[in-house]
């Protein structure tokens, strides 16, 4: 089945109810563009299982995909309990130890180094995304007694958060740059960073890609924003990575429920003004877990992130173990397609920035293609570039055409298919203006999407051979070259 035209994109967790190859094919068919693979689950050998069947997928189907290495991040976790569930009743008081198992009934082991030093009484522990709530009642030495406010059954290693208490925790772990590693020698296209809470942390990491493997050093790095810390160094965060993930789940935890809405909003305004993608994540269809249909507000949750001009929204539990993968991403792609035909009336982002936004020649480059598409009434802008760089400028400025990006790198190629509206061509590389445009018209007749005297807007850089950034756009009629 041919998918109908769709420019937000469609991120999917794989995991192991989507593990298996004629599934992974059946969910690509479907509509995911990006392929993440969550590293707080599985080991070196089910991922990179996972990923070879996700590449060979892609490549059966003649079509790019953007695979996403989650790193877990510092993320605080319940130790290993000798029975499971231990079901916590309301007003009970329990022991908590920093131990990785639990060596007495009325322990909880909590494995974080000095916390019983960074508590103090009547701070709130929540367990479980904050499905369990405890108070601090008092600290005695190494044990932390705390009362249960919010009951409910806990389970080995779900996540610890503590609101209010600032974690000396790094960047990254050392399971974290075990799993970096991993990822840079398999090829990912680009790496999520957990619990990112200052711009030197992507610095950091980027450095890090940098003497890991060299030929990866331009990696896309995503942040996640979990915590408030995030939120006070946003604009910097972002100016440091490739691209932000509205992680709503542990930041609804660590800010509060209410405050989730204006952080978001805040976070992808912020993000397409310095001309970086958006990812909005956590719970958009969180019933279809164990449904075959979301719940009514799960829809306009979905479409208002559309309308707030997220490059793509994403499917966690619900692809990863869920019961209705392919159901959830078929909704999630209706969904979208719905939102976006009442984009020009409800859409926040239109594209527009403040003249002094960049002093990037691309970008102004893109701006004048956009404006030059629509006084012509063009069918589509052709972008033909090296790291991707031009195509991420054209898809945050949303001109009202298909784009069309060319790249001779697979890397460039997998790459983009997480950008807004962006259609990847992997094509040999060419030598001269005339050379690219035969590629384009190659590609135009292949797809049928564009026909013989309409015009396009060619974007590349020149002189051709030289590599340079893009600065030349070019008007030309399909069906014009000989």
């Amino acid at each position: 089945m041919t998918l109908m035209k769709r420019n937000t994109k469609i991120v999917a967790t794989f995991g192991p109810a989507t593990a298996k190859p004629e599934m992974i094919r059946i969910l690509l068919n479907a509509g995911v563009d990006v392929a993440r693979l969550n590293f707080s689950h599985g080991t070196h050998r089910t991922h990179k299982i996972l990923f070879t069947r996700l590449r060979e997928a892609a490549a059966n189907l003649c079509r790019p995909l953007t695979i996403l290495q989650d790193l877990q991040g510092p993320k605080i976790r319940v130790g290993t309990l000798k029975n499971e569930p231990w079901s916590l009743k309301p007003g009970e008081v329990l022991e908590i130890t920093s131990a990785r198992n639990q060596n007495h009934p009325a322990h909880l082991p909590i494995p974080l180094e000095n916390l019983p030093r960074l508590l103090t009484p009547h701070d709130h522990i929540l367990l479980d995304d904050g499905n369990i709530e405890l108070e601090v009642v008092s600290i005695r030495g190494e044990s932390i007694q705390a009362r249960v406010l919010l009951p409910g059954e806990v389970y080995s290693h779900k996540g610890v958060n503590l609101p209010g208490v600032s974690l000396p925790t790094g960047a990254l772990t050392p399971k974290d740059l075990r799993d970096l590693k991993f990822g840079l020698e398999l090829g990912v296209d680009a790496v999520a960073i957990s619990f990112v809470r200052k711009a030197e942390d992507i610095e950091y990491i980027r450095e890090l890609c940098q003497t890991l493997s060299p030929e990866h050093a331009d990696i896309m790095l995503i942040a996640k924003l979990e915590r408030p810390e995030a939120l006070h160094n946003l604009e910097a965060i972002i100016q440091a990575s490739d691209g932000v993930m509205v992680a709503r789940g542990d930041l609804g935890i660590e800010l509060s429920p209410q405050a989730v809405p204006i952080a978001q909003k805040q976070i992808i305004h912020t993000a397409n003004l310095n001309l970086k993608i958006v990812i909005t994540a956590t719970q958009m269809l969180d019933s279809m877990t164990d449904s075959p249909r979301p719940k009514r507000a799960e829809t306009s949750d979905v479409a208002n992130a559309i309308f707030d001009g997220s490059d793509a929204v994403m499917l966690s539990a619900e692809t990863a173990s869920g019961k209705y993968p392919l159901e959830a991403v078929k909704m999630m792609h209706q969904i979208i397609l719905q939102a976006e035909k009442h984009l020009d009336r409800w859409g926040h982002w239109k594209g527009i920035f403040p003249h002094t936004q960049s002093q990037d020649d691309i970008f102004y480059m893109s701006l004048a293609a956009r404006e030059l598409a629509h006084d012509r009434n063009v069918a589509a802008i052709a972008v033909f570039t090296m790291s991707g760089r031009t195509a991420r400028y054209m898809s945050k400025i949303r001109p009202s055409v298909p784009i069309l990006a060319f790249t001779p790198r697979e890397k460039t190629y997998h790459r983009m298919n997480l950008f807004y509206g962006v259609i990847p061509h992997l094509v040999p590389e060419a030598q001269t203006i005339e050379e690219m445009l035969h590629v384009v018209e190659n590609a135009m007749v292949t797809s049928a999407a564009i026909r013989t005297g309409q015009q396009i807007v060619l974007i590349c850089g020149y002189p051709i051979q030289s590599s340079a950034p893009s600065n030349l756009a070019l008007l030309h009629t399909i069906g014009g070259v000989r």
